[in-house]
């Protein structure tokens, strides 16, 4: 296979000098190509990046990273996102010798099969619904041990909330739930739920410092065993109670209703079911916040909906059965279904630095994270994180909380400026 790695090495050699990218590639010869010094994007295995040639999609380039096939050394994702070349990939592509990788392609098919067949599991018995029980578990349940390697100390998987841009995610999170209570105005006595409770920590803050009775909802059997324990171990156990069950099996009224990063999970095809569930649920006037990730609109919902290739990778391999709405269809179907929109706040770039505080926790610790998760899953976490904390730099994510209440008539009860959400 001599002559065909010579000639995957020629095509590498061929896009390099096409895009100039502004990062040093090494190939698997051991040849340097591009600034000596910097971060390095290490081309590691032949067949594999056969593989990518013959089959250029998102699953194969993931896969590759998955098992080291390609790497970065001396830097990170975010390096190689900087690194970005100048040239457009559309200007790029005319200045691409196709011919070239078509004589070449008989012997890159024979090389790449010889790759080590590689790639994410893409939960695909998960994906009929995002908000499934097994969807639910593909995700949060890989180990609560793998998750306190990043996480805060309170262990919350949403995004963060910044007073300023600084690096203490214990302090972001701890900010985070307190204008979630501020924003519900939150007081002793009052009922409030918890729909996607996780590991129980805004439960937790709210029964303690704003005298609720909460009740959560979780279908990850590993978060609901240490919500339950944290629970006990702060002697909450008459205060705050968790169910592992999904939503549309809940009964009763509350006071307030928080959805913190569970709407992503339930699928387009399913808010409404969701929303008359959570009107049912609040009482007259009650208040609801709804926090979740989104998009930006396209011209129409069905364009929308297609995304993009990246988008529906990482509904693939990392939440299966998930699907984003965009800003404009949550208020609208807020408005569909009784409630009043009162405020809607974009959090977009406390996000991106929430994802990127995620990644360098999680990067400094991979030893340990390949030991609870496996080197590969764990590596596609590191991928994830770097990915979604660029795509809401960038602005293709975005994120919003909107403050809503069970519309009635007459005063909303709501005080007639924000001033007591922003109090030192």
């Amino acid at each position: 296979m001599a002559g065909a790695e010579e000639k995957l090495a020629d095509i590498v050699r061929h896009v390099i000098a096409v895009f100039e990218p502004k990062i040093a590639v090494r190939l698997w010869t051991g040849e340097w190509l591009g600034p000596a010094d910097g971060p390095v994007l290490a081309l590691n295995d032949p067949a594999a990046i056969a593989r990518l040639v013959v089959s250029p999609n998102i699953a194969t380039a993931v896969g590759l990273w998955m098992t080291k096939a390609i790497d970065i050394e001396h830097g990170t994702i975010f390096d190689l996102a900087r690194a970005r070349p100048d040239i457009r990939t559309k200007a790029a592509m005319k200045r691409i010798d196709k011919l070239k990788i078509a004589a070449a392609l008989p012997a890159l098919y024979g090389l790449s099969r010889r790759a080590k067949a590689s790639g994410p599991a893409s939960g695909e018995d998960a994906k009929a619904s995002g908000s499934s029980k097994a969807a639910i578990q593909f995700h949060y349940d890989v180990s609560n041990d793998f998750y306190r390697l990043f996480l805060d100390e309170r262990m919350l998987y949403s995004c963060a909330y910044f007073d300023g841009w600084h690096d203490d995610i214990d302090k972001a999170q701890f900010d985070k739930l307190e204008m979630i209570c501020r924003k519900l105005r939150l007081k002793a006595g009052e009922r409030f739920l918890d729909i996607g409770c996780g590991w129980g920590a805004l439960l937790i803050h709210a029964a303690e410092t704003y005298g609720v009775t909460g009740h959560g909802v979780t279908l990850s059997q590993a978060q609901f065993d240490l919500a339950r324990e944290r629970i006990a171990a702060k002697g909450l156990e008459g205060k705050v109670t968790v169910e592992l069950k999904p939503f549309e099996e809940l009964t009763g009224q509350f006071d307030k209703v928080a959805s913190i990063g569970m709407f992503e999970h339930v699928g387009w095809d399913k808010h409404d079911t969701y929303l008359k569930a959570v009107r049912k649920l609040l009482r007259p006037n009650g208040l609801y916040l709804h926090h979740a990730i989104t998009r930006p609109a396209k011209d129409t919902d069905k364009a929308f909906r297609r995304g993009t290739k990246e988008y529906a990778a990482i509904i693939r391999y990392i939440f299966p059965g998930a699907e984003l709405d965009h800003v404009g269809h949550s208020a609208q179907y807020l408005e569909k279904h009784r409630f009043e929109v009162h405020d809607v706040e974009n959090w977009r770039e406390h996000y991106a630095r929430t994802c990127r505080l995620w990644h360098d926790r999680l990067l400094a610790r991979m030893d340990e994270a390949a030991a609870i998760a496996g080197e590969d899953k764990a590596r596609l976490w590191l991928l994830y994180l770097a990915g979604v904390s660029l795509g809401f730099e960038r602005g293709g994510l975005l994120i919003y909380q909107t403050l809503a209440s069970k519309r009635s008539k007459g005063p909303s009860g709501l005080p007639p400026t924000r001033r007591d959400l922003y109090r030192a």
